[in-house]
């Protein structure tokens, strides 16, 4: 196998794995805002009840951009994509000097997979004198998306050297490696990452994939369990050897390149 085809079929089942992980661990806790106490998860039921606040605030008045702003926000993380990248769309052509709307729109244009716009919307947001380490490494994750492992990591640098040690960084770190297939790498950036106080379960989660993927099942089953209920981590462990048994052992890809 040619290594450019090794690297493409990494990225695909590493992508069809966090989807599918991510998927499995939703029914519990779902994504929060930038909340890192705890797991940093806001339970289900919160999310959908700040949906329906934000959207009876942003139904009476459309034009209160901040109503407008928590309401696209709310809706991405509740998955409603489609419907955040709208609010906030006309949000920011209302809006178009105002960086912190510019960062929204910009993450809701890269959560339906428009790259190259959203990094140019996330640039504008940016401030070159004073840059916003969170904007690098949100710019960083779509490079990695995009397939430009070199180009992320640049970005993760430059955000890793305006906050040292920053989990969500490292996080993006490791997934970064993941993504290359570079499995030893992922664990030690996620590993690191997952020892910080300020790590979320997102993290964590992440570092249990990477285990996963190893076939290191125990350790990876462990971690789960401590962000999921037993029966989703057991699931998500499940779904980890059943994807792992259909493309084969990750070392033979990579013999294979």
């Amino acid at each position: 196998m040619q290594r450019p085809l090794m690297r493409k079929t990494m990225l695909a089942a590493s992508v069809a794995l966090v989807v599918a992980i991510a998927g499995c661990s939703s029914n519990k806790k779902s994504v929060s805002s930038s909340s890192h106490q705890g797991n940093g998860y806001a339970s289900e039921q919160a999310l959908q009840e700040s949906v329906v606040y934000w959207e009876k605030r942003y139904k009476s008045s459309p034009s209160d951009a901040k109503a407008a702003l928590n309401y696209g926000h709310s809706l991405r993380l509740s998955g409603r994509h489609e419907q955040s990248l709208a609010v906030l769309e006309k949000l920011a052509a209302r809006n178009s000097t105002d960086k912190i709307i510019l960062a929204a729109y910009g993450k809701a244009l890269a959560t339906v997979g428009r790259f190259q716009q959203a990094l140019s919307v996330l640039e504008k947001a940016q401030t070159p004198t004073t840059p916003d380490w969170r904007l690098e490494s949100a710019m960083g994750a779509i490079h990695d998306q995009m397939g430009n492992f070199d180009k992320a990591r640049a970005f993760y640098d430059k955000a890793l050297l305006q906050s040292p040690g920053a989990p969500s960084v490292l996080s993006n770190y490791g997934l970064s490696y993941l993504l290359e297939g570079d499995l030893t790498s992922a664990e030690g950036y996620l590993g690191e990452a997952a020892k910080h106080p300020n790590a979320d379960s997102r993290v964590r989660q992440n570092l249990a994939l990477v285990l996963g993927l190893q076939g290191r099942f125990a350790e990876a089953e462990a971690i789960a369990s401590n962000e999921l209920s037993p029966q989703q981590a057991a699931a998500n462990i499940a779904y980890l050897k059943a994807m792992m048994k259909e493309r084969g052992n990750w070392k033979q890809i990579k013999k294979q390149g």
